[in-house]
């Protein structure tokens, strides 16, 4: 059934590309910056699953693009810290923007 949703199948896609992305990043921002990263990653990723199967999804929905939002900001600090080159930046880039979108177009359509 979660393979209906577009949203839920380009997110674990997404995901697992983040994850792998941020497991190169240096060992000093391990605890901090891509710890952070990843985490709310998988928090977009839960809350997706949590909208597909709630009622109330509309303020699932506010907060997976409030940790859209949060996920934007840290990867703009990891380009200008230099642990993502320009083409991962423009990639993870359309990925949120396009995944804000997806998520955007469901809340309104509730």
């Amino acid at each position: 059934m979660r393979e209906d949703f577009p949203v839920f199948v380009k997110w674990v896609d997404a995901t697992d590309w983040i994850l792998d992305c941020v497991e190169r990043f240096p060992k000093s921002v391990r605890f901090t910056l891509s710890g952070r990263i990843g985490n709310l990653a998988l928090d977009v990723l839960e809350g997706i699953v949590e909208a597909i199967y709630s009622k109330k999804r509309a303020d699932i929905l506010g907060r997976i693009n409030l940790y859209i939002e949060k996920l934007r900001v840290l990867f703009r600090i990891s380009f200008k810290r230099g642990y993502l080159s320009k083409r991962q930046f423009e990639y993870v880039s359309e990925l949120l923007d396009s995944t804000g979108k997806m998520a955007g177009g469901w809340k309104k359509s509730l």
